[in-house]
């Protein structure tokens, strides 16, 4: 895709569009960019551009603030206007509800589960805090980190 000049953008472009304390790229077309939004996917940026009735194809940097302002919406909304396969957090432990994370709350969840699965002491928290694979990978000639790499050879 061949980059635009800043004639053909227009006065009124915005080359960083701020959703969801994540900053987007206004180079890129809506349903790309809103990926760069951590819980947020192709599909899930697909069908919040097709439930606020923006297109998806549109450059993010020719948003008004009043389609910025309804994307934000449909994203806080997303977890009760789409089916519950849809959601990246089905049947909540805490709240036994759907939800879709999204930012900041994505890494926070993620440590409040491992947190659990180490406190009560199972195999994949024990996993985690040790820094192993978790889900029964190969150690013994994969997944190698710092100097251990190699064979040594007898002197």
């Amino acid at each position: 895709m061949p980059k635009a000049n800043e004639a053909e953008l227009g006065d009124d472009f915005s080359y960083i569009v701020r959703i969801a304390d994540t900053d987007i790229d206004g180079l890129k077309p809506v349903t790309f960019g809103l990926t760069s939004i951590k819980g947020i996917g192709i599909r899930s940026s697909m069908m919040i551009c097709k439930q606020s009735g923006i297109d998806g194809s549109r450059l993010g940097g020719h948003l008004s603030t009043e389609e910025q302002d309804l994307l934000r919406k449909t994203i806080d909304e997303y977890a009760t206007n789409v089916p519950w396969w849809m959601v990246n957090r089905q049947r909540d432990l805490e709240t036994n509800e759907d939800a879709h994370i999204i930012a900041n709350e994505v890494g926070m969840t993620k440590e409040d589960d491992v947190a659990r699965l180490a406190e009560i002491k199972t195999y994949r928290g024990i996993r985690h805090r040790s820094g192993h694979k978790v889900r029964g990978q190969r150690l013994r000639s994969n997944g190698r980190k710092g100097s251990a790499l190699g064979v040594q050879r007898k002197k």
